[in-house]
C-alpha cells in the first residue's frame, strides 16, 4: 500500500514503511516504474542519459536535466529548478528508462532550456520542506472556509507547497468557470505566500488523493494507471452489467476505468454470438430471447404466449435455427433443441477424518446439570422453611 494511504505517524509522516516517506526503492510510491535495467551496465563509450524523473507530492512527476553529473539513485532527495526559487522532490527513475518515459509522454529531451537539478537536498532543505508539508492541511481547511464565505462554486481538493516555502499551488475542481481573483487576494493576505490556482478534473482529483475502491484495492489511477481512456455505458451493456450509476461509478463520480479492462474479451466473444433481440420462428409460435450467457455460449428463449417457461439452447443451435428461418423454414418447436442443465449440489460442509462438528461449541457443557441442582436446592430450602413456620404456628395456638 502506498505511503499516502498508510497510517499517519508523528508530524504527518507515514507509519507503515518506517522510512518516513523516503523509500529507497520507490516501491511504495504512486505510479512507480520498475527499473529493470538497474543491474545492467552501459556499453563502452556510452554516456548515461542525463535526464532524471523526479516525483513531488502525490502523483506529480516531472523530468529534469542532470547538468552537474551528480551520482543519483532512486530514492534520493534533490533540489530542482522552479519558476522562482527551488523545489524539493524525490528521484523515482534514472537511466535509459527515463528516455522511454519521456517519449511516451511526448516530452522533448533535446531542449537546452529544460529545468535542471541543482544539488542533492541538504538537511536544512529537508527541514524547511517538512515544515511546509505540515502546514498544508491547516491551510487547505482555511482556504475552503474563505471560498465558502465568498460563495464560490468550487472545491479545493489539495494544496502543494514549493520546496522552499515561497509558493503554494491550490488544486480545485469546479463544474463551471470560477472567478477566484478575490480569493487569491484574501489567501495571499492570510497566508503571506504566493498563490497559484490550478483546475483539475474529477479523475485527476482521485488520482492525486488516492483511496480504496469498491474492489478493496487502491485506486488504479493513483497506483499504476497513467492514461485515462473514455468509458461509456456501452461497455457495461456488452458485459451484461446492470446500468446502476451507484455501482458503475468510481470514487471520482465517473464510470469506473476497470469497465474497459475485459471489454475486448467480451467483444471478441460476441463476434459470432446471436444478438439479444434475436427472434426464432417455430411452428409452435414466435420465441424471444430472455437471457444470454456469453462464455458458456448458452441462450434462454421463451414463447410469446408462454413467457414464463424458458428453454435453454446453445449458440450453435440458435445459429442453425436462424439459418433455417432465413430460408423461410420453421422448426417444429424449441423443445427439440432444448438442453438439460444438470445442477450439481454444492457441499456446504463435509466432515473429514479428525475434524469435529462445527456446532460443538453451541451446546453448553455441564451447564444444564448445574442449573437443575441449583433449582432442587432452592425447592428443598423453601419446603424446610414452610415446615418450620407451620410448627411454630401450631405451638402458639396450643
Amino acid at each position: 500500500m502506498g505511503c499516502s494511504s498508510c497510517s499517519t505517524g508523528k508530524d504527518g509522516q507515514p507509519k507503515g514503511c518506517k522510512n518516513n516517506g523516503t523509500c529507497g526503492t520507490d516501491g511504495c510510491n504512486k505510479l512507480t516504474v520498475f527499473d529493470w535495467l538497474s543491474n545492467m551496465s552501459l556499453p563502452n563509450g556510452e554516456r548515461p542519459f542525463d535526464f532524471v524523473e523526479v516525483r513531488f507530492k502525490n502523483s506529480r512527476k516531472e523530468f529534469f536535466r542532470n547538468t552537474e553529473n551528480l551520482s543519483l539513485s532512486i530514492g534520493d532527495i534533490v533540489a530542482t529548478q522552479a519558476q522562482s526559487g527551488h523545489d524539493i522532490g524525490m528521484v523515482t527513475l534514472t537511466g535509459e528508462l527515463v528516455r522511454v518515459q519521456m517519449k511516451r509522454k511526448k516530452e522533448s529531451f533535446k531542449e537546452e532550456e529544460a529545468p535542471k537539478i541543482y544539488r542533492k537536498a541538504s538537511q536544512k532543505d529537508i527541514d524547511i520542506w517538512q515544515k511546509c508539508r505540515d502546514r498544508e492541511e491547516e491551510i487547505k481547511k482555511r482556504a475552503r472556509e474563505i471560498a465558502i464565505i465568498l460563495k464560490l462554486q468550487m472545491k479545493i481538493s489539495d494544496v502543494e507547497f514549493q520546496g522552499d516555502g515561497s509558493k503554494a499551488t491550490f488544486y480545485y475542481t469546479a463544474d463551471e468557470r470560477v472567478d477566484f481573483r478575490q480569493l487569491i487576494k484574501d489567501m495571499a493576505k492570510a497566508f503571506g505566500i504566493r498563490i497559484e490556482m490550478r483546475q483539475i478534473g474529477y479523475r485527476q482529483e482521485a488520482q492525486r488523493l488516492g483511496g480504496i475502491g469498491s474492489c478493496g484495492r487502491e485506486l488504479c489511477c493513483s497506483t499504476w494507471l497513467t492514461d485515462f481512456r473514455s468509458v461509456s455505458t456501452s461497455a457495461a451493456r456488452y458485459q451484461q452489467l446492470s446500468l446502476n450509476p451507484q455501482k458503475l461509478a468510481g470514487q471520482c463520480g465517473k464510470l469506473k476505468c476497470c469497465l474497459n479492462y475485459e471489454l475486448d474479451v467480451y467483444l471478441d466473444a460476441l463476434k459470432d454470438f446471436p444478438s439479444q433481440d434475436t427472434k426464432l420462428f417455430t411452428e409452435k409460435g414466435l420465441a424471444f430471447c430472455q437471457k444470454t450467457d456469453i462464455f458458456k455460449e448458452m441462450l434462454w428463449f421463451s414463447y410469446k404466449e408462454d413467457p414464463g417457461n424458458w428453454h435453454v439452447l446453445s449458440k450453435d443451435q440458435v445459429n442453425e435455427i436462424l439459418q433455417k428461418n432465413k430460408k423461410k423454414e420453421k422448426v417444429a418447436s424449441l423443445e427439440m433443441y432444448a438442453m438439460e442443465i444438470v445442477v450439481e449440489e454444492k457441499v456446504v460442509f463435509e466432515n473429514v477424518v479428525g475434524q469435529d462438528s462445527l456446532t460443538r461449541f453451541d451446546k453448553p457443557k455441564g451447564g444444564g446439570n448445574r442449573n437443575k441442582n441449583r433449582n432442587k436446592n432452592k425447592n428443598r430450602n423453601r419446603n424446610k422453611n414452610k415446615n418450620r413456620n407451620r410448627n411454630r404456628n401450631q405451638k402458639k395456638n396450643a
